[in-house]
């Protein structure tokens, strides 16, 4: 059970740090280092917290960030159509529109495959009034 309580009041990059620190162990470093991936890759990326997790948007959402026991794992809710060359995703594999994917411990992480993944996820998201 996480502590962190998403209370609306509180603003989203502080209960993500909170979620970071509760965690204490592989998944808060890896959780942190793909928030500073998302960064690198979309400078103006805006973080929300929703259903009890951080969630990256960019004229909507990009992906959430799930922590579990043995995991961490990004969704991107338009993952079906995002172009991943990488081939990145690597579960919610049989939807039609979400994909996903997990990162286990000692994962090595492909950094440039995981921006271009961001940046492709965000373009699909049209700004809103246009």
């Amino acid at each position: 059970m996480h502590k962190t309580s998403g209370d609306p009041n509180r603003p989203a990059p502080i209960l993500i740090d909170e979620r970071i620190a509760e965690l204490n162990d592989w998944r808060g470093e890896t959780l942190a280092r793909l928030r500073a991936l998302m960064h690198e890759a979309i400078p103006d990326v805006v973080e929300t917290w929703k259903w009890g997790v951080p969630v990256w948007e960019h004229n909507g959402i990009i992906c959430t960030g799930e922590s579990y026991k043995a995991a961490v794992k990004l969704t991107f809710p338009k993952g079906a159509t995002v172009a991943d060359p990488k081939q990145l995703f690597n579960a919610s594999l049989e939807g039609n529109a979400r994909r996903a994917i997990d990162f286990k411990q000692d994962a090595t992480l492909d950094e440039a495959g995981l921006k271009a993944l961001f940046q492709a996820a965000a373009a699909l998201n049209k700004p809103k009034g246009k």
